[in-house]
């Protein structure tokens, strides 16, 4: 299960880099993201822009004030 931490990445290279990783990854796997905030603009345009991420097995764990973890899993095709 691949875990990219986001958090040092310039926010407008953010999407760009997680849209990269979740292409390359293999159906039925899921890609963690850490962040500092909650998700919730990423999962919209996840929902609405790729049709292999599975929405309804989205989860998402805060952690700590600055530390959010995502689960964004890729449907089995």
């Amino acid at each position: 299960m691949p875990t990219l931490d986001v958090r040092e990445i310039p926010p407008v290279n953010r999407h760009d880099t997680i849209h990269e990783e979740f292409d390359g990854m293999d159906p039925g796997e899921t890609l963690t993201i850490v962040n500092d905030h909650e998700p919730k603009p990423l999962y919209y345009e996840m929902a609405a822009e790729v049709p292999a991420f599975d929405e309804e097995a989205y989860e998402v764990r805060q952690k700590a004030p600055d530390e959010f973890v995502a689960e964004f899993p890729k449907t089995e095709e």
